[in-house]
Order: structure tokens, then sequence, then C-alpha cells
């Protein structure tokens, strides 16, 4: 596969979970409690795997922790894409919507701490 990325991915040791999902035209997917772990991050979006299936083309609301840099980022993510991993877990690349650059602080903390 051909690398499309726009920014450095790094990764990371974080989780969360889904509880609903929603296109732009009001459509909804509640109630799904689809436990997440993230892979790798950047400044544009996320990978993670999870055992559930998330439709292609949703959007859902994440907060994130960062433990390392100890900030907190509310944000929107739009799924992208979906593989499986070596594991046979469905693993997802998404993409932050509408997310400031004001939160370029926290990517340079992380990819900081992976230089040293």
């Amino acid at each position: 596969m051909d690398e499309q990325r726009r920014a450095k991915r790094t990764k990371i040791q974080m989780s969360l979970e889904v509880s609903s999902v929603f296109k732009q035209d009001n459509i909804r997917v509640r109630h799904m409690h689809a436990p997440i772990e993230i892979c790798n991050i950047s400044r544009n979006g996320i990978g993670f795997t999870t055992e559930s299936i998330l439709p292609l083309g949703y959007y859902f609301d994440a907060k994130l922790n960062f433990l390392e840099t100890g900030e907190n980022l509310n944000c929107v993510v739009r799924i992208l894409r979906q593989d499986k991993d070596e594991n046979g877990k469905n693993f997802y690349g998404c993409e932050f919507v509408g997310l400031s650059s004001v939160f370029d602080y926290i990517f340079d903390g992380i990819e900081g701490l992976e230089a040293e």
C-alpha cells in the first residue's frame, strides 16, 4: 500500500471506547461500546484496532488522554479505511476533523518524546 499520510505517525499506547458514530446527515448508530486500542497518532489522525466493525465514512467524538504529556484533547474523528492486523483484529485509519492548529504543541511534545 502506498504511503498517503501527510504527517509522521508516532506509536502510542492509548485506549478509548466508542459508544456511537454519526454521519453529517444526522444518521447515528448508538450503544456500540466498541473498545479501541490506539496504535499510532499524528497531527492529522489516529490508527487503532478493535474487534468491533465500524462503518467507514462515519464520525465519532473522542477524548484523547496523552499520558506522556498530561494533555487532554476532545476531537471529532472520521473513519477512513479498514484492514485486518496481524492478530485478525480490525485496524482502522482515521483523520481528525476540524482540529485547530492551536493543538500542535501536543503533537510537538509527543514527537519530541519519541526522538529521545
